[in-house]
């Protein structure tokens, strides 16, 4: 049965009843549904607008449904959506006491007040899956502090760095993401139940019953805004979808540097596949996914933004459309989380191999240019002899490290002895002590501050 049907002479067409539903979808928030169900009718037993026996037989008959819902025995299905679902339900094993469940609600308030609970519950999920990868991230920065890589820019080697800069750089990302996300589960966590359909209810309700039954921080203020209010959605996709891009610039370093041309990462076989063809390959097919999957999530954020840019207050329709890229991104989101956290964790790393990489290219040039700088050198002129010095180690095919101090003192009589250790790999990653710079020591200290704001979100 249909909650609306009593104004209509005729049955909604059988096309239309399909284009209508959300229960296929929206069954997803049926533990959410019944929990709010639970705190309006213990407020309507308590306001005095229903009985105490009426409230507790309707409690007692959602609470069967949710068990049984739970153990499978009843499945989801029959229905328009799922508040359709629960209260028909409920009538059938309460009889006509159940159909009180709706007095002072509409199904406006009831679908905010489920997606919020629902959200809150998702946003818990995914900044517990966020504080294990930044804590895995936190593993290998400590492990690898000692060693150093090539730093790069437009994808050419520029400077050595510390590894554990490296994982600190994205492990600042994430925490950014953590940040971001705790910020939209403050704001969020504000109860519409009690709007009713837009306008509010002339019935007695005690809004802050369900307040604190449901554990919302506060009551929304406007009941036109309450119902139809999706920022929470469109901020929670506007999250993941930046989560997603930081993600995907892991996957793609992950892709790069598991490659033969690079070969500093090696990728673990559970977490590789190969080729039907070429028995020769091990394919980064993980981070090619999850690389590929954050279009996916960008895509329900530009589709949600899309919905509600020009819907006028206050409920309509298009808010259905709030649920389906949701629920995906949702699950995309965490499975991404979850199995990059997994494979980053096996992870090795071939350290010779990066150490030897971060001196090539004459990636400690500006250590030569800033040399001469502390020697009073305009930091311009010493730009311009260190670019001839490079451009002489080109003609030569000769490393930096290579050079004797009569070579540098041809191009500069401002040289010492001390130039020939500041060219080399280690020198220069050390030199930059400043914080959050590539020495071991910055390093290290970046890491302590990752780790100390880190732990608020760690259970």
């Amino acid at each position: 049965m249909k909650l609306w049907e009593g104004r209509f002479d005729k049955p909604t067409a059988a096309d239309a009843d399909v284009f209508n539903e959300s229960l296929s979808f929206d069954k997803k928030l049926y533990r959410v549904d019944i929990t709010a169900s639970i705190a309006h009718a213990t407020m309507l037993g308590a306001c005095g607008m229903i009985t105490q026996e009426e409230s507790a037989v309707i409690i007692d008959g959602l609470t069967s449904i949710l068990s049984d819902v739970e153990t499978g025995s009843l499945p989801v299905q029959g229905a328009e959506d799922i508040h359709s679902f629960v209260e028909n339900e409920l009538v059938s094993r309460v009889g006509q006491v159940g159909k009180k469940l709706h007095t002072a609600r509409s199904r406006n308030d009831q679908v905010a007040t489920d997606m919020r609970l629902y959200v809150r519950e998702s946003l818990d999920k995914v900044q517990s899956l966020l504080a294990a990868l930044v804590d895995t991230l936190c593993s290998l920065a400590s492990a690898n502090v000692k060693y150093v890589m090539p730093g790069f820019t437009h994808l050419r080697k520029a400077q050595p760095i510390n590894c554990a800069q490296y994982f600190n750089a994205y492990s600042e990302m994430f925490l950014r993401d953590l940040d971001r996300f705790a910020a939209c589960r403050a704001r969020m966590n504000v109860m519409p139940l009690g709007s009713a359909a837009l306008a509010g209810t002339s019935y007695p309700i005690n809004r802050e019953i369900t307040r604190e039954l449901l554990h919302f921080d506060s009551i929304s203020q406007n009941s036109l805004d309450a119902v139809s209010d999706r920022d929470f959605i469109a901020e929670y996709l506007f999250c993941a979808s930046l989560t997603m891009m930081h993600l995907s610039r892991l996957c793609e370093d992950t892709i790069l540097y598991t490659s033969d041309e690079f070969g500093y990462w090696v990728i673990p076989d559970e977490y590789s596949t190969g080729s039907s063809i070429m028995p020769q390959k091990k394919n980064p097919d993980i981070p090619e996914l999850v690389r590929g999957k954050s279009g996916r999530v960008l895509g329900h954020l530009t589709a949600i933004l899309t919905a509600i840019k020009g819907l006028p207050l206050a409920y309509n329709k298009d808010l259905q459309e709030d649920k389906e890229g949701f629920f995906d991104a949702e699950t995309t989101l965490c499975n991404c989380l979850s199995i990059y956290t997994a494979m980053m964790s096996k992870m090795t790393f071939n350290v010779n191999r990066m150490y030897d990489a971060a001196g090539e290219g004459y990636a400690t040039a500006t250590d030569i240019a800033d040399y001469l700088a502390k020697k009073g050198i305009p930091f311009r002129d010493a730009h311009a002899i260190t670019g001839k010095i490079v451009r002489y180690c080109i003609e030569k095919n000769k490393p930096l490290t290579a050079l004797s101090l009569k070579e540098f003192r041809d191009a500069s009589d401002a040289f010492d002895e001390d130039v020939l250790s500041a060219v080399t790999t280690r020198a220069s990653a050390e030199a930059r002590n400043s914080v959050g710079g590539s020495s071991r020591s910055a390093a290290k200290a970046g890491l302590l501050s990752i780790k100390r704001r880190l732990k608020k979100y760690l259970n």
